[in-house]
Formats: C-alpha cells, structure tokens, sequence
C-alpha cells in the first residue's frame, strides 16, 4: 500500500469535488490533491487521459503547446484572417487547436464525470474557445453533465502593436536587442498567463478547464491553489512550491525516465513509461510517483533531471510567483516516489514573457552522402562545386551553410555506419531561388544536382528530393510585455458566458534580465580525488538540456557527495567554453549551482540560431546540448568509475 493510501479518507463512491470534507483527511489536516500530468507536447501519447482518469486521482492536467505550434498556429491565424477580409477563404479552416487533443480526451469523460476529476489544460492554442465548444459538443453527445470553462487574453497582437506605436522598445531576452533591430515585423504575439484563472474557473464550478498560452506549469499552479485555497498576494513559498510541482510534471515521462541519462537500466519497460502524478500537499512540498505497472522510474536522477530541463537560472519565474531553485531537496519515500520541498517563493514579475511570430522567408536543403575516408576534403569538394553553381544568388541568402554531420570509424563494420550526411541548408526571402522543382532550372535544387557527375568519389543523393523545394518559415521573438497589459479572463459559457477577469497578483516585482550567476564557492583541488581515467564525463555525470528561443540551458548532476565537489570544481565558465569547442559563438554563459541535487546549472545565450522554427541546425530544441558536452573527454577520478557508469 502506499503512502498516500493512508493520507485521506475518501468519500464513498467518488473523489474529488471541491467541499471542504474531500479535501480534509479525518483528522481535520488538508490532504495533498493528486494531479496527473496526461501531456508534455503533441507529440504524446493518446492514451493519457483515458489511463490516467482511471486512477486515483483528483485533477489531470496537460501542456500541448510550445514556441513551434505557437508559431504555426499564430501565423494560420493571420494567413485565415486575411482570406476572410479579401474573400478568399473558400470554407472554414480547421480549428486552430491541437488536433490531437479531442482523441485524447473523449474516451476518458465518462471516468472524469463520475469519479469528479478535474481537468485543466492549455490545448486550446490559439482557438480556446472553439475548442471548448468542441469539448462541450463531446460532452454532450455523450450524455454527461461537465462544465467547460476557457481562459482568454493570451493573444495581444492587438496590445504588442499599439504599444510598438507608443514607443515601447521590447528587447529581446536573448540578445538584448531592441525588436526594431530584429529586422522583421510581427504579425501575431501571444503572452504567458499564469493559473489564477484556472483556479477561478475551478472555484467556480467548472469541471474542465481549456487554456491557451497559459505556461506549461500553471494548469498545476491553478488546480493547487483552487484546492488549498493559497492567498495567491501572500502565499508564494506554497504556490511557488505548485510551480516546481507543475515544472516537474508538465513534460510528463520527462519525469518518469525519458530523456534521462540512466535509460539504458530502463530499457525493458522503455516502450511504455508511465506518466507521472504528484501529490501536492498545502506546503507547496510534492511528491512524485507514476502509474503503476508501466516502466520507467522515479528517482532522485530522473527528477532532477526533468528539475533542470529549460530552466534559466536560479529564479524560475511565473505569473503568479517567483521560485527560488537553490535551496530545493530530494529524497525518496520508497519505491517511484520522490519527495521535493525547499522551494522558496517571491513576488512574481510585473512583466510576463511575450512570443511574437514573423514571416521569416522561405528555405531549403539538399543532402549529399559521402562515405569513407577523407571526408572533410570530400565535403570541401562539393561546397566549392555548389557555391560555383549558385553564383551571384548568393548575395540574397540570408542563410548558405554547409555542414557534414557523422563520422567514419576506424574499419567501418558495415557501410552504413561509415556514411555521412553532407546538409547543404539556405534562407531566403526571394521565393524563386527555392521554390523551384527539382527539373527547374535555375532553382536551389539544381545547383546541388548539377554537380553530380563531377562530385567526390562516392557523391550519393537522397531518392527524396520534397526537401530542396522552398517552404515558409517563420522567425520567433520573445520579450516581456507588462502584466497590467494583459486582459486576462475566465469565461463560463454553461452561466450564459459570464466573465470573470483575473487581476494581477497585487504584489510584483521588477527583475533584471540577467539571473544571478557565479563560479562555485571554495573549488576543491582536483588532485584530491586520485588517479585518473581520461573518457567521456558522462560515464559518471547526468545531464538535461533544452531551449527557450534561442537560449541553450544545460545542467549536469552527479549521485555522490564527493562527486559533486569534483562537478562544482570542475565545471566552470572557462572549462564549458572549451568544451563546447566549435560550438562556442561566443556568447554569455550563465551559471549556478543546486546544492540538493548536486547540480551545476548553465545558460548558453543566443546558443542556438534562433529558434525551432527558423534554426539552421540539426538541435532544433537544445535537446541534444548536454548529450553532446557528456560525450567530451575529462580526467575521471577512478574511484568514481568503480562505482557503476550512467
């Protein structure tokens, strides 16, 4: 039996409510409410919600967005709009909402009505409220009684313009520029609203809760503070704490062993890991465990590891709260379940983060396979061919790059692993050096394809050439937009469509852009440690990466104590910088450390060539920054080595 089998009594023949009795146990003591993380993009698995709505637990909530769905979506929006005004649009579009998230729901609404489960997620895009109609057309067609509520005011194309008009400079914040010095002009902005509305929506009876860009970890943030009912102007340890709580389940088997450095003792189970549920109690502390019988893990390392995925810096900021990372702590209660607490609280920002979406151009690739040996000089061959070929339309790329991606091995064991893939990548804003097929001439396709029969020795091209066609894409650009700008709203239609608008929290704070950063305190002598094996540091350190536009965050943790004193002495500023190698542009990396997970955390700026939807490179999310400096060769104290590799 588990812990939380003895945490409450629970009503007969049902859950969760909202009354003052299911939220207490027998002894008068608020219970923690159980949330089930069903989502981490819409790339997951459908099944979530039905299996999750199955088991014990009060609310489910889920995250279906991100920058690259905010972008298309945001863009389809403007394209649909301007067809409409000019007549052009021949029938209506389909709903600007993940198309996914119906599938995922509707076989699960009856164990949601009669079990009382709560659900609040941010599906709606940029469509909430056709989505919720949709979701309310389900619920109907199906017999139940559920009330759908939406939040709204997320979308401030509107604000974002008469504010550039006004004068308003929105650096970015990744770079610093000014958004007049981008180059490109929005066309679609939309903000990050925080749970407050969730928990009004809650407070007011609704049983499903469809959002928009609310932040990945608000839809935890308002179930926890609509459950404990937080004073959201005094209680930031509490809802902070609902922030980490929502951050470590928002990217569901994130937490649970995907991603994680150790996967490969997970790799029985690997093809279903569990998703997570945490148990959120009126501290703010949580507990993490995961469905039963399903693979994966929840330990100290897969925690952290999901802790430290797009974070930025010991600040995790929120609409509702700041949360201070520094002091947070971990410990396991038993098997897959970890408890975390330390998370302290400040007043959230005056400023929430804005995305807003540009036509960007129009671009293209073409892949080359070489194999064997003297690749690099192979490569040079073709590039000089290629750039020969395109001659002066050179002058109107923004973007021309070559890169060859893998390697040959020494005595190759099979003539796949011995290709690799020369990427031959241009942006430009001239639809017609790429939008071209590939029997046009001229055309970006015919370049590369002309110059067959004089290639390196084994020139071979890919028998899929959709790629070398021109496609649009769009350029993203975060700031900060005020808080007071922000009209954010609760509407419940089953209550002829009433409105609630949801204030700010009455006390904010103005942050600087730059996060505390700093060299570790007391660095130990390496030499302490022992003898030494040169190899990869992965062998002995975890890791997790990820993105925020353009940023590149990276945190790396270790399982002992005297390890940790080796990473923190390890790993400075000076010491990522080399090992980035090539990959180091130049730019500010940010650091800082998390003591309670033996954690050293950094922040690469303006690492990754933009963002998702515009980047040149392979990495289009910083998801693979960590695997990358876990494979860099460094002086590993043996003693380390003999306990046991990642």
């Amino acid at each position: 039996m588990s812990f939380l089998s003895n945490v409450a009594a629970k009503v007969v023949n049902g859950h969760t409510n909202g009354t003052t009795d299911d939220n207490t146990s027998s002894n008068g003591v608020k219970r923690p409410v159980r949330i089930a993380g069903a989502s981490g993009g819409f790339s997951d698995r459908q099944r979530a919600i039905s299996s999750l709505a199955k088991l014990d637990v009060d609310a489910i909530v889920g995250d279906w967005l991100s920058e690259c769905t905010m972008t298309l979506h945001g863009a389809q929006k403007i394209d649909n709009e301007k067809l409409r005004v000019e007549g052009k649009l021949l029938e209506e579009p389909a709903g600007l909402f993940d198309p996914t998230f119906l599938e995922n729901l509707a076989p699960a609404l009856p164990d949601i009505a009669r079990k009382g489960i709560k659900v609040a997620v941010n599906a709606g895009a940029c469509d909430t409220q056709l989505l919720t109609r949709v979701v309310q057309e389900e619920v109907e067609r199906q017999g139940l009684d559920l009330k759908v509520a939406y939040v709204e005011g997320d979308e401030v194309t509107d604000t974002v313009n008469r504010l550039i008009k006004q004068g308003e400079k929105f650096p970015s914040l990744m770079t610093g520029e000014n958004l007049e010095d981008w180059g490109y002009t929005p066309i679609y902005s939309q903000c990050y609203l925080g749970g407050a509305g969730i928990a009004q929506a809650l407070d007011h009876g609704a049983d499903i809760v469809i959002c928009g860009r609310v932040a990945d970890a608000a839809p935890s943030v308002g179930v926890g503070m609509w459950w404990h009912g937080w004073n959201r102007d005094k209680d930031f340890d509490q809802i902070a704490g609902s922030l980490i709580c929502g951050h470590l389940i928002e990217c569901a088997a994130y937490v649970t062993g995907g991603y994680f450095s150790g996967f490969k003792r997970l790799m029985e189970g690997c093809h279903n890991l569990g998703f997570p549920i945490a148990s959120l109690y009126p501290d703010g502390s949580c507990a993490i465990e995961k469905e039963p019988d399903t693979g994966g893990e929840v330990s100290i390392g897969t925690v952290a590891s999901q802790l430290l995925y797009e974070i930025q810096g010991p600040l995790y900021y929120g609409s509702d709260v700041t949360a201070l990372l520094e002091g947070i702590a971990m410990w396991e209660e038993g098997k897959d379940r970890v408890r975390v607490a330390g998370v302290r609280g400040l007043a959230p920002p005056t400023t929430t983060k804005v995305g807003m979406t540009a036509f960007g151009g129009y671009q293209a690739e073409f892949h080359v396979y070489i194999c064997g040996l003297d690749l690099e000089a192979k490569a040079e061959w073709v590039e000089r061919q290629v750039r020969y070929s395109a001659g002066n339309a050179v002058k109107e790329l923004s973007c021309f790059k070559f890169s060859l991606n893998g390697y040959c091995p020494d005595n190759p064991r099979n003539q796949d692993v011995a290709t690799c893939d020369l990427r031959i990548f241009v942006q430009t804003k001239n639809k017609t050096l790429v939008d071209k097929s590939t029997l046009d001439v001229p055309g970006f396709n015919r370049w590369c394809m002309d110059n067959g029969l004089q290639g390196c020795p084994g020139w071979t091209l890919g028998n899929d050439q959709r790629q070398s066609e021109g496609k649009v894409y769009y350029e993203y650009y975060v700031s900060l937009l005020p808080q007071s700008e922000v009209q954010h709203r609760v509407v419940l239609p089953w209550l002829d469509g009433k409105t609630i608008d949801v204030r700010p929290c009455a006390e904010m704070k103005e942050y600087p852009r730059d996060q505390p950063s700093y060299e570790t305190k007391d660095p130990a002598d390496l030499k302490i440690f022992g003898p030494t094996t040169r190899g990869p540091m992965g062998w002995v350190v975890g890791c997790r990466s990820g993105d925020k536009a353009s940023d590149a965050n990276v945190g790396f943790y270790v399982r002992h104590d005297d390890e940790w004193d080796w990473l923190r002495s390890l790993l400075t500023i000076g010491k990522i910088k080399l090992m980035l190698d090539e990959e180091y542009k130049g730019g500010k990396i940010e650091r800082f450390e998390i003591p309670g997970i033996r954690a050293v955390h950094f922040l690469l700026r303006d690492h990754l060539d933009r963002g998702f939807n515009s980047t040149s490179t392979y990495d289009t999310l910083g998801k693979n920054v960590g695997e990358y400096l876990r494979a860099k060769w460094v002086d590993i104290p043996n003693k380390f080595l003999a306990r046991g590799r990642f």
